[in-house]
């Protein structure tokens, strides 16, 4: 769970639950320049929203569930298909009551390539839904629409874009497991979020420096409006200028200039081994932790803005 109301890493600020349901803001215009989406490949969103709709198909991907394994052999075949190399980083950790089996997805395009970014996405669904409106679904497990399969399936059509069109840097995906199993409201601790990106953080080659992250989070909601995360804008605000510069020179305009919450998610703990990574995450989503994050409430069309952000940075950007 990387939204949580309490003091965290890096002292995060307090945000309480009302603020997650506050309104939007109005989205401005934004003036295109055609030549720069011209330079890199299009990115289609009906086809992410495939990507979708297919983890939700396996039911909650809560780790150990009979969906977690299907999922991961599904990522797994499907990475496989498109980069030029994937490891699977299988670990165990002591859950609450049982032994969690993890496994995070690791992909590379290039890999020869000294120059590199990190894409990540969290793949695991929540096991309880705590913020449903009905007492009797606080105990099940989470779809997870947007809060899982969004940014993983972003990744998955980048990933089939990538294999066609060999980006100009090397670029790696990182699916990450366990990122939402914890309960902090039983424990009060933060030490069983993020299995997944602690892990790789603590095992990572020392060798593996890339340029910075991008982590997905959160960016399938039909309203789509990503702010400015206020720990991407603390540690990585270079990273955070040129992808909002990049939106706009596309005419983007789901990635709004205003400041976002602070909030506790996978990229924290690579900017504390030294990777520079943001957090592009829509956490004004009343679907948030209950049984109704559901296909419907997302839209190939926010998938698609947060691909073709993607897609310019990497190919018009970073040559």
């Amino acid at each position: 769970m990387k939204k949580l109301f309490l003091p965290l890493l890096f002292s995060l600020l307090y945000f309480s639950c009302e603020q997650h349901m506050k309104q939007k803001p109005v989205q401005q215009p934004a003036v295109p320049k055609p030549e720069v989406a011209k330079q890199s490949p299009s990115f289609d969103g009906n086809k992410a929203f495939k990507y979708l709709t297919t983890q939700t198909d396996f039911g909650p991907r809560n780790v150990n569930s009979v969906g977690h394994q299907k999922c991961l052999d599904y990522l797994t075949a499907e990475l496989k298909k498109n980069a030029d190399k994937v490891t699977l980083q299988s670990f165990t950790e002591k859950g609450y009551n049982e032994t969690l089996r993890l496994t995070n997805i690791f992909a590379s395009f290039k890999p020869l390539e000294h120059r590199r970014i990190l894409l990540i996405a969290h793949w695991d669904t929540r096991p309880r839904a705590e913020m449903d409106a009905d007492k009797e679904n606080r105990s099940k497990p989470i779809p997870g629409a947007n809060d899982g399969a969004s940014g993983v399936a972003v990744l998955l059509e980048l990933a089939s874009i990538l294999k066609d069109n060999p980006p100009p840097i090397g670029v790696d995906i990182l699916l990450t497991d366990g990122e939402d199993y914890g309960n902090s409201e039983k424990d009060g601790s933060t030490d069983l979020y993020f299995l997944g990106a602690r892990y790789f953080a603590k095992n990572k080659p020392a060798s593996y420096t890339p340029q910075f992250g991008i982590l997905l989070d959160m960016i399938g909601d039909r309203d789509l409006q990503i702010p400015l995360e206020q720990n991407s804008m603390r540690f990585a605000p270079t990273v955070m200028n040129i992808v909002w510069s990049t939106a706009e020179e596309i005419g983007v305009t789901q990635f709004v200039p205003i400041p976002g919450e602070s909030i506790s998610d996978d990229h924290l703990l690579l900017n504390e081994v030294g990777i520079p990574t943001i957090d592009l995450i829509d956490f004004q989503y009343p679907y948030w932790h209950t049984t109704q994050d559901t296909p419907d409430k997302c839209a190939p069309e926010s998938l698609e803005a947060v691909g073709k952000v993607l897609s310019a940075l990497i190919f018009t950007k970073l040559k």
